[in-house]
This record gives C-alpha cells, structure tokens and sequence, in this order.
C-alpha cells in the first residue's frame, strides 16, 4: 500500500553536516528520515521557498525538458529500502504512454515538486524502516564512529526543523 507524504522539513545533521529530508505521512504520524546531498537539498529548498534562479538548476533543466517533449509527472514513489539505502521510482505520463524510471529519492522528489506531484512512500518502507530500530552492528569501532552510533540512536524526528536557505 502506498502512502501520501508530504515535506515535513529539511534539517541538517549536526555530526557531518549533511542535510535530511523528512517525509512525513498525510493519514497518520509515521516520518521518515532521508539523509540526502547538499546539491538536491538546495534544490527541494528552492522550490520550497519559491525561490528561483537566473539560471536553471538541474532539476530545472530537466522539467524545461519534460514540458517541451510534452511527458508530465504523474507521481513519485519512494519505493524501496536495501542496506540502509532509499530507492525511488518517477511514473511519466505522455501522450503515448506511461512509464517509470529508476532514482535517487532526493532527485524523485526535487522532481516532483517542480512538477507539483504527489509524493508517495510504500508500506514496506515504513516497515523496513521501523524494523532498522533493531540495534545494528557497528562497523566503525573507533571512538569517532561510538560517538556517531550514540548520536544516531539519540536522533528524534520531533526534533527536526526547517532546512534555511
């Protein structure tokens, strides 16, 4: 089964400055943590705060490209979680048909805002996701990667905030 999400927000990781986006369901109160790059989270933060550039983004020059060959954005699934890693599915629309293509969820997503199109993550994501609270075997033993261990089992979804451009 699918889930609508919507952007809860954009926050950055203290311990490796990298920023998460936070997928939040519309029907109940499951989130969902992706820690994504910098480039694509400048992206989605764009789009968020409407902001627009001289120059076409990458995702911009994608969509131009789309609106031109006459192909929309019918949805974007975040669809799969294997070894810690997200995976995502963009579902085309032209004319002659209907197809989906393989991406980054950060890059699916940036996608789908420009194109103000639904947002979706699979049931089995969800629960894949909840069952990674199991407690994971570290592979990093040095004190720096304890002190990443300790903060990753700390981190709160409640406590994410909105990503400023």
């Amino acid at each position: 089964m699918l889930h609508e999400v919507s952007i809860a927000g954009l926050t950055l990781d203290e311990a490796t400055n990298t920023p998460i986006l936070v997928l939040k369901s519309t029907e109940n109160d499951q989130a969902l943590p992706i820690w994504i790059g910098l480039l694509e989270a400048t992206s989605i933060a764009s789009v968020l705060q409407d902001i627009n550039f001289d120059r076409p983004m990458t995702h911009d020059l994608f969509k131009n490209f789309m609106e031109i060959v006459d192909i929309n954005v019918a949805k974007v699934e975040v669809c799969d979680l294997k070894d810690n890693t997200f995976y995502a599915k963009i579902y085309f629309l032209s004319k002659e048909k209907e197809f989906n293509m393989d991406a980054r969820p950060s890059d699916a997503i940036a996608i789908a805002l420009r194109f103000k199109a639904p947002i979706f993550v699979d049931d089995a994501v969800f629960g894949k996701f909840k069952s990674s609270d199991k407690i994971p075997e570290m592979a990093d033993k040095t004190d720096e990667g304890k002190k990443w261990a300790e903060y990753l089992s700390k981190l709160n979804p409640d406590a994410f905030g909105k990503y400023k451009v």
